[in-house]
């Protein structure tokens, strides 16, 4: 389990970065390629991007890679993106590995191919015990999927609905909330990405398409995130 943040002073760094990484189909359609090439390329990007996190000091990072409406896309590439998957973690897990990375997938995983899961159960196995950096990658996930699911586990233990027992049967039950939220792509929404969690995080929309969102970009939105004056509801603090 990831160490628990402490509750004050508050890092510059932020503990948990979330990831909305959008605009892969329109990088590659602006170099007159398939969107699929854009997702092979935004791959790449999470590379870079996970180094210069776990430079900089984040230990969470939580990745939107498919969403519950991305079902609704042509099939061909929910198909190709599927292989990709299956591609990139057999590809990538026992680099995770070595550098000490443990990875969880979360969303409802009832219609990923068998391979697909399996691919996901060896990956979390193998680096259950890691505690360098927690990569957290929503697959089939949605916000409003999260909060039912919380919800119906409730009702079918029969006990009150709280927000304290709702919080801790969401699928980031042992993670803290995201410090920090980035977008990329140039949208200015959380398009049904953990949406209880997000109550209090610093949203940060950047206008650069996924696979060109690089060190440079990340060490951008950490100096945003720094300048910000978190108070969760309360008033600052009399000078």
């Amino acid at each position: 389990m990831t160490d628990t943040p402490p509750d004050s002073p508050r890092p510059a760094v932020p503990y948990h970065v979330a990831i909305i990484m959008d605009g892969n189909g329109r990088w590659a359609q602006r170099r007159g390629k398939p969107r699929t090439f854009g997702h092979r390329a935004g791959v790449r990007a999470v590379r870079k991007i996970l180094r210069a996190a776990d430079k900089a000091g984040v230990r969470v990072m939580t990745l939107f890679a498919f969403s519950q409406e991305n079902w609704h896309r042509p099939e061909l590439e929910v198909k190709l993106l599927m292989q990709l998957f299956i591609s990139t973690l057999s590809r990538e897990t026992q680099s995770l590995h070595r550098n000490g990375i443990r990875i969880r997938f979360i969303g409802d995983h009832t219609d990923f191919p068998p391979e697909l899961r399996a691919a996901m159960h060896n990956a979390e196995a193998l680096t259950a015990t890691n505690t360098r950096l927690t990569l957290l990658v929503a697959v089939g996930y949605g916000g409003q999927w999260d909060i039912v699911q919380a919800a119906r586990r409730l009702a079918a233990e029969g006990v009150e609905i709280t927000a304290e027992r709702l919080e801790r049967c969401l699928s980031t039950a042992d993670i803290p909330p995201p410090d920090l939220l980035i977008r990329t792509g140039g949208e200015s929404r959380i398009s049904n990405f953990l949406l209880w969690q997000l109550a209090y995080t610093e949203l940060y929309f950047s206008p650069v398409l996924w696979p060109d969102f690089d060190d440079a970009a990340f060490a951008a939105a950490l100096h945003w995130y720094a300048s910000r004056e978190r108070r969760f509801g309360r008033v600052p603090e009399a000078a």
